[in-house]
């Protein structure tokens, strides 16, 4: 599997994600720089948490503009898999590729901890290795990571199984229906706010997000 994790100034999730990727995968990913105009031959895309141009405006605003994701736009509309973490979550809503948007947490203080999520859906690229209602412990670390959409979005999400992630055991940002990632309409472009990348190995103190990113392969 190739795959490419596309770098923003002040994104500083990269590593991780491309260390999680290679350690699941077997395969080195590929690093592309924002000011890119078109994306490697790959079979996955991940766009990293961090801080994308230091969250000025809104979060991902203007990353969402950057010259790259008009090829991620391109290529997602001809099914490539596209995965969004945190800011990359943020960056997917913000260029029109998930509904909804993510605004400042409830309590507007930055969190940073470990939180339990219940899986949803199984049938997506990145879950088919799990159960539907595991539970699996994954840190997050966000200001901004309160999901919310209209009601119209909601009642489809809810109806159409595209809640991917949802906390359990309490919410830490106020997201709408505890909703913690989501996938679209066609199933090739998730986005989540907690961090898997980095809950994979023994070095992390648990194992749980291992799955997630072994599900990359099973796809």
């Amino acid at each position: 599997m190739i795959s490419a994790v596309i770098v923003f100034p002040g994104i500083n999730r990269e590593t991780d994600m491309m260390q999680a990727l290679e350690a699941t995968t077997g395969t080195k990913p590929v690093a592309v720089w924002h000011a890119e105009t078109e994306l490697p031959p790959v079979d996955l895309v991940v766009v990293p948490g961090g801080f994308s141009y230091g969250d000025y405006l809104r979060c991902g605003a203007i990353a969402a503009r950057s010259p790259i994701m008009n090829d991620v736009r391109a290529k997602a509309a001809r099914g490539l898999k596209i995965l969004g973490v945190c800011n990359g979550f943020q960056i997917l809503t913000e260029a029109g590729l998930l509904p909804g948007a993510l605004i400042r947490n409830a309590g507007l203080r930055f969190v940073c901890r470990q939180v339990k999520l219940r899986v949803e859906n199984t049938r997506t690229f990145f879950t088919n290795r799990l159960n539907q209602g595991d539970v699996v412990r994954c840190p997050i670390a966000h200001g901004e990571g309160n999901y919310v959409c209209d009601e119209e979005t909601l009642s489809s999400l809810e109806g159409e199984g595209r809640v991917v992630f949802r906390y359990v055991e309490g919410n830490p940002n106020g997201a709408t229906n505890d909703i913690a990632g989501i996938v679209n309409k066609t199933g090739n472009v998730i986005g989540m706010m907690p961090h898997p990348e980095n809950m994979i190995e023994p070095l992390h103190g648990a194992t749980d997000c291992r799955p997630l990113f072994e599900s990359l392969l099973a796809a």
